[in-house]
């Protein structure tokens, strides 16, 4: 493919992508410049050639791409005009069925993205308790681009140090870490916020046989009058109907979902007790008001269709189930190969089944992002897109069977660089992380 597609991107889009999870300098130098369509479990760039995508839309699309009773459904709803404006009868179907879904939930706000979602969360949480600092998980990779999480990761530029000083961190599944953040800060946090789980179930509750890490949490943000912050974009409509939230038995005060709500149509939104949503509320006479989220686009029809045709396919066709069976299958796959073909001294698959990883280390058991580099190339020599792995209901065993082979291949190479290294073996630069200070 020509280098056109990339410098022709780069040239009008910062970064050359809109997400920086789709840059250049996270793909290998063999991978597409740039896709054309999708269909299942499949994008295609634009000589046609077909890849089976791990990486679903940045986990967006979660029943497949194209899907042709969401896309019917999304349809039917830019022939009503699209956005209006009034609320819109399916507005409020989409409110209402969300809030049946998600046990927490009393009200819901949509918008278009999870970072406006969580923020919206943050100005709540600050709103009700009257304090400014928050307290965000380091161990979880991204909350919002907005200048409360930014300011707090390894690219500050551009955030007001006062800003950058009202966020602080603790340590997923070391409960002391909260404790002693509220200890150092008494009555001045406003909200913690973290994700259930990424790679891994949260680990048994210090002091509660039978719970775990997030019911401490729980129980920690209600004996100080912190309100807690679930982030669900990933393990909403993944981990159960109900989201993670429902499948570890804990309550939040508030909480955010996105992704793959509406199978790659572009829905989020941040919902959660009565008592703290309608401070964004107008019909209360007398109160103070907190300007929440207004976004003209939040309620667009297409979308919200979208969602609503996505959270009934689910539950007529055992979407969630068949990522956790599909994802217990692959897991194990990913680890025989390796160990068939050598590599798993440098090689690990696992987490939760609904929502696997994949990772690389050296001979220093450090991350090695060279292995993954060659891995990622080798897998698209062979028509597999796994920059991570997502899962979605159109994977089945033909699936399966095509990453066991492109798999079995990429690995061989791996071993072979084990013993010589990957110089001579990667076609391009080593893919560098989203998160650092210089490009």
């Amino acid at each position: 493919m020509s280098d056109s597609y990339q410098q022709r991107l780069l040239n009008v889009i910062p970064g050359g992508a809109h997400t920086y999870s789709r840059g250049f300098d996270q793909f290998p130098s063999n991978a597409p410049d740039i896709l054309e369509r999708a269909e299942g479990a499949y994008t295609f760039d634009v000589d046609g050639r077909r890849y089976l995508d791990y990486g679903m839309a940045l986990r967006s699309v979660g029943i497949g791409y194209a899907e042709p009773e969401v896309n019917a459904a999304a349809a039917k709803y830019m022939g009503f005009g699209n956005n209006l404006t009034r609320p819109s009868l399916i507005e409020l179907e989409a409110a209402e069925l969300f809030v049946q879904a998600i046990p927490s939930v009393d009200m819901v706000k949509f918008t278009k993205n999870g970072s406006t979602a969580v923020s919206a969360a943050v100005k709540l949480a600050r709103a009700a308790t009257g304090r400014e600092l928050i307290a965000r998980c380091v161990d979880h990779p991204f909350f919002s681009f907005d200048d409360w999480f930014i300011g707090s990761t390894n690219i500050p530029k551009g955030v007001p140090q006062p800003v950058i000083d009202q966020t602080k961190i603790f340590s997923y599944n070391q409960i002391e870490t909260l404790e002693a953040l509220i200890d150092r800060y008494p009555n001045d946090i406003a909200c913690v916020v973290l994700e259930a789980s990424t790679l891994a179930h949260p680990g048994p509750s210090r002091d509660v046989d039978g719970e775990t890490f997030l019911h401490d949490v729980q129980r920690l943000c209600k004996k100080h009058g912190i309100v807690f912050v679930l982030d669900e974009m990933i393990t909403g409509f993944r981990w159960a109907e109900q989201g993670a939230q429902d499948y570890y038995g804990i309550s939040p005060d508030l909480c955010t979902f996105g992704k793959a709500m509406a199978n790659g149509f572009s829905v989020a939104a941040v919902g959660g007790k009565r008592e703290l949503m309608q401070l964004g509320s107008i019909e209360l006479e007398g109160q103070e008001r907190v300007f929440l989220l207004s976004t003209t686009h939040g309620a667009e029809m297409s979308g919200l269709g979208a969602f609503v045709a996505t959270y009934r396919f689910m539950q007529q066709h055992d979407v969630i189930p068949h990522y956790w069976s599909y994802g217990d299958r692959l897991i194990g796959l990913l680890n025989q190969v390796a160990e068939k073909q050598g590599v798993v001294s440098v090689f690990q698959a696992g987490g939760v089944p609904c929502s696997p990883f994949y990772m690389f280390r050296d001979c220093s058991q450090a991350s090695s992002a060279e292995l993954r580099t060659l891995f990622m190339q080798e897998m698209f020599k062979e028509g597999v897109m796994m920059p991570w792995i997502a899962l979605c209901y159109r994977m089945g065993q033909d699936e399966l069977e095509l990453t066991e082979t492109a798999v079995s291949k990429a690995f061989s190479m791996v071993a072979r660089a084990m013993s010589t290294g990957v110089d001579g073996l990667l076609q391009g630069p080593v893919v560098k992380p989203v998160f650092r200070t210089f490009n």
